[in-house]
């Protein structure tokens, strides 16, 4: 139950319709009602109808069991934001516009691209933020409350063997095909003339912005960040934290509306224009433009890398051994390339767990194989190139302590957290003022509890 409760709404939580509907193309408004009341807290008609229309856009098989699931997920995260309001639990505006734009990336990513999403909205990607903010600062109460109640929970070695021997044989389960992967990332260098053009140029547009020009329009017609160009160049409200170091010292340093030099971060050179300081907060636009590796660059990175593979081959160094002298990725220097799975925490990938670069490379080679030079581009955009090892690959099989002790010790924890989420629960519910409508009144509730008080 832990994951169930948070598991849809987090999914849908940025492509729910946001007052009955209005805003998404394609759907009609939802006529609403009051169906359940937690506490002070009232679930609407509309909150379940809105996430069933995304679930049924989304593929999911929706059925009227899907509706009381859904209610049921609601009434728990009521439950758990009345005690937050009790234990004064807060969530920062930071930290709320955090989360947002870390969902909002999410599913740009996944519809195509920014133009898409708002197209998809009939709003720009400030409005859809707002539309959402308070949705999200309640996710982040609940989820806080949550981990209150189960953060701290942990389960002992003799625990995950007595809930492995509890499983009756017919329900253990398979676990599929899964590669581990290491790697090497060489950059290629930008040359001095290179980067003394692309500062030239920003200068040149930073004259321009003194003399009388809008720095939105140079955003728009110049910068080369695609979530805020089409913004003007805005990237909303942010804390120092949530900057690179070099930008954060340059955005904070403002006053004004005045034009900052040209200076580098990790994601190319910029210039920045402060639009409001609030408190420990800053909204700034800015413009990047990134240097370009000359093709020799490019070549020269190849080259190295074909180099280095033919030395690994001949057994002359490891891989492992090599990607510690030689990698540009700083993440996986230190573990000899090894790639962590960004989803488990772990050095396992299932084959369609890995990025389509990844699969294509890693799909029909041997454990000991290695693939590359491959070019590739990282979050920042720049382009870089890396060989990958196979450094061992299991077959499917059903779960065992000997081979999967990780996977069965997080099934473990679950289980012990949903237990303790739920004995919470029935606690707190059986000492709530809880009211669900008629029409709800026989649904399958995995706790009848909820309508027997």
């Amino acid at each position: 139950m832990v994951k169930m409760i948070f598991f849809k709404s987090v999914l849908i939580a940025l492509v729910l319709v946001i007052s009955g509907g209005s805003g998404v193309k394609g759907q009609e408004r939802i006529v609403d009602r009051i169906v359940a009341v937690v506490g002070n807290s009232i679930i609407l008609q509309s909150d379940i109808e809105n996430e069933l229309l995304q679930m049924q856009a989304q593929g999911y098989n929706v059925t009227d069991q899907s509706r009381c699931e859904l209610l049921e997920n609601h009434l728990v995260q009521k439950l758990l934001l009345n005690q937050a309001i009790v234990d004064s639990i807060e969530v920062s505006d930071s930290e709320v516009e955090m989360e947002l734009n870390r969902r909002l990336q999410f599913f740009i990513s996944q519809i195509g691209s920014e133009e898409a999403l708002e197209n998809y909205y009939n709003k720009s990607i400030l409005e859809i933020k707002e539309d959402f903010r308070d949705i999200v600062r309640e996710q982040l109460i609940t989820s806080y409350m949550q981990q209150d109640i189960i953060g701290n929970v942990r389960v002992t070695p003799a625990e995950v063997r007595r809930f492995f021997n509890n499983i009756p044989e017919d329900q253990i389960p398979l676990i599929p095909s899964q590669v581990q992967i290491r790697q090497i990332v060489k950059y290629p260098e930008f040359s001095e003339a290179e980067n003394f053009r692309v500062r030239q140029r920003l200068n040149e547009i930073r004259q321009r912005i003194i003399d009388g020009e809008s720095f939105t329009t140079m955003a728009v017609l110049y910068s080369q960040d695609p979530g805020s160009a089409r913004r003007g160049g805005e990237l909303g409200y942010m804390t120092r934290a949530r900057l690179t170091p070099e930008f954060a010292n340059v955005a904070f340093s403002l006053r004004d509306d005045r034009i900052s030099p040209v200076f580098e971060s990790e994601y190319g050179f910029h210039i920045v224009q402060l639009i409001d300081r609030r408190g420990e907060e800053a909204n700034v636009r800015h413009i990047l433009m990134r240097p370009e590796a000359t093709d020799q660059a490019r070549q020269e990175a190849r080259s190295f890398l074909d180099s280095l593979a033919t030395v690994i081959r001949t057994d002359t160094i490891t891989f492992r051994v090599a990607a510690i002298r030689n990698t540009d990725c700083d993440d996986t220097r230190m573990s000899g390339g090894l790639v962590i799975n960004e989803e488990t925490g772990g050095a396992r990938f299932e084959l369609d767990q890995l990025n389509p670069v990844q699969f294509e490379a890693v799909r029909n080679m041997k454990v000991g194989e290695i693939a590359g030079p491959i070019e590739s581009r990282n979050r920042q955009g720049r382009v870089f190139y890396k060989l990958l090892y196979l450094d061992s690959q299991t077959a499917p099989h059903r779960a065992n302590l000997r081979e999967d002790y990780a996977y069965i010790k997080e099934r473990a924890l679950d289980h012990k957290m949903n237990q303790i989420l739920e004995e919470w629960i029935a606690e707190k519910r059986a000492r709530t003022y809880i009211r669900i409508d008629e029409a709800y009144k026989n649904c399958g509730f995995s706790s009848p509890e909820w309508v027997l008080r």
